[in-house]
């Protein structure tokens, strides 16, 4: 019996470890130009970690807003990511050498939001952890 018992809490636990481990799995999201704004909420005692964001066509370069709940000095948000470009392939910027893709941490509570661009494909790669 104590046998039985022991290899039933080895087992509640290895499942526990694997739950708390793919609570937040990462996430993916293409924006086209035609799509609504991304907005993500950070909640607070949690961070949000941009590992991708890359953009493909369109004429204005996306960028990463941030509004920080609480704080309403300057209105509160800021830019803190530009998306990288890949599509240097024709037109004046095709002598460009390619973009380095950086990364970023959002801790919150926080609002970030993403607009789309006309005639562009945002990618964006996140994912949400606890603190």
């Amino acid at each position: 019996m104590k046998t039985l018992t022991a290899q039933f809490f080895v087992a509640v636990f290895i499942f526990a470890t694997a739950a708390v481990a793919f609570a937040n799995p990462p996430k993916s999201k293409i924006i086209t130009g035609n799509d609504s704004t991304l907005v993500i909420t950070v909640p607070d005692d949690h961070s949000l970690k941009i590992t991708n964001f890359t953009q493909d066509g369109g004429t204005d370069r996306a960028v990463v807003e941030v509004a920080l709940l609480g704080q309403t000095e300057n209105g509160g948000t800021t830019n803190v990511l530009t998306a990288t470009r890949i599509d240097f392939s024709t037109g004046s910027n095709s002598q460009i050498p390619p973009e380095i893709d950086n990364r970023v941490t959002i801790a919150g509570p926080a609002i970030v939001k993403i607009r789309p661009i006309v005639d562009a494909k945002l990618f964006i790669g996140y994912r949400m952890e606890g603190d």
